[in-house]
């Protein structure tokens, strides 16, 4: 029997709408902040630039600790009201954040952006479109992320012109305004979740498993390959512009380069919408998992010129590693417990994300340029992890396809 539930009968095109732009907040105001306002905060305060960036490590760290708490409480009771006490808890830390004057007072603001980062992101996002949509939330889950992909476009900009005309502890005021006109809201516009015992039940082809102990490995391959793109992905950003000068290329090609990455995330996330959904989400992550390692020998072999060719390979894999992270354990574990699932798969890469740049822009003082071939290994590895997650899950994955595109 085919479920209808409240996000159906109002239409999913309202419901990305609505989250997309919540997520776009969240992020901008988050994890986007340190970016523009690292420097000034710190200069402020007396401190080095790094204690702010350190903070947004440790609020990383908390986020990804949470993850599988969140996850839980996501898949029993709806993501709905979850998602509404994150902009509360944004607004607390921003808030805080603002009448900072000392080292105790910035880690605590950010222990709350953690919370609200923990609550209020992807995963969670993800989770309440699972719980809405069911087997069904592949198409949303994408929707949301084209939206929310340009946080840092709009919130960038944004942040500069506070910052420069009113100060960071306005900025920082302004976005808590803007969770409470704006984001709130429209995460309170979303639908409860439909009950647990009207959720759908797979059928019984659809719901074969390949037992416990299968199941768990495909969970440690898909946290690892996670994992592995979180790491190569926080720490090439960090270090890109630095990166495409070591191999000769001059700043303004480098800056030139580097904002490609993010029509190339954009591109990538509109090709998983159109011809790549018709495929199991497996196939569009091993692509993901290749680009940066393509890119990475388009660059070594073209120097300068190509460039602008590995940025786009870069920013491609990014935009539809996102996606992935909702849709893979979709389509592999089905929407029961999904929530958590993803919270445990993706604390990995919460800790190998907020690690990456100290250790890639310690590789990069060591051995230079050759520290792009290890970001290349990496992904590669996950690529092949992937490979492994295909023959584990032989069994289950055909027959979910089948079910999701039923």
């Amino acid at each position: 029997m085919t479920r209808v539930s409240a996000g159906q009968t109002r239409g999913p095109l309202a419901i990305v709408l609505a989250l997309g732009t919540a997520q776009t907040i969240a992020w901008a105001s988050s994890y986007y902040l340190p970016a523009i306002l690292a420097a000034p905060i710190a200069r402020d305060l007396g401190l080095a630039p790094t204690y702010v960036f350190g903070a947004l490590s440790g609020a990383l760290v908390i986020s990804g600790l949470l993850g599988p708490r969140v996850g839980h409480a996501i898949d029993t009771f709806g993501g709905r009201s979850l998602l509404v006490i994150s902009n509360l808890v944004f607004v607390a830390g921003l808030l805080l954040l603002s009448v900072a004057h000392g080292v105790a007072v910035l880690i605590t603001a950010w222990v709350l952006l953690g919370i609200g980062m923990g609550m209020g992101l992807y995963e969670a996002a993800f989770a309440t479109l699972a719980r809405i949509y069911g087997t069904h939330a592949r198409r949303t889950i994408t929707g949301i992320t084209l939206i929310a992909g340009f946080a840092s476009t709009l919130g960038w900009p944004l942040t500069t012109w506070l910052e420069a005309e009113y100060g960071w502890r306005v900025a920082c005021q302004v976005w808590a305004a803007i969770h409470i006109a704006l984001a709130l809201p429209l995460n309170l516009s979303l639908p409860r979740a439909v009950p647990l015992d009207q959720m759908p039940q797979p059928s019984a082809r659809a719901g074969q498993r390949t037992g416990r102990q299968s199941e768990t490995f495909a969970m440690v391959l898909l946290a690892y390959m996670f994992a592995a793109a979180s790491f190569v992905s926080s720490g090439i950003s960090a270090i890109l512009p630095t990166m495409l000068v070591a191999f000769g290329a001059t700043p303004a090609q480098a800056l030139l380069a580097g904002a490609l990455v993010g029509p190339a995330q954009v591109g990538a996330r509109l090709l998983e919408a159109g011809w790549l959904a018709r495929f199991h989400p497996l196939l569009s992550a091993r692509l993901a998992m290749l680009m940066n390692p393509i890119g990475v020998v388009a660059l070594v072999a073209g120097g300068p010129l190509l460039a602008s060719t590995f940025t786009v390979l870069y920013g491609a894999g990014n935009g539809i590693i996102t996606i992935a992270r909702g849709t893979l354990p979709l389509a592999l574990f089905g929407p029961a417990g999904f929530g958590k699932r993803v919270g445990m798969i993706s604390l990995p890469s919460r800790l190998t994300g907020a690690a990456a740049p100290l250790a890639l822009g310690l590789m990069v003082e060591h051995i230079g340029s050759s520290a792009l071939w290890i970001s290349a290994l990496v992904s590669v590895s996950a690529f092949f992890a992937l490979l492994l997650l295909r023959t584990e899950r032989a069994n289950s994955t055909p027959l979910q396809v089948g079910e999701q595109n039923s």
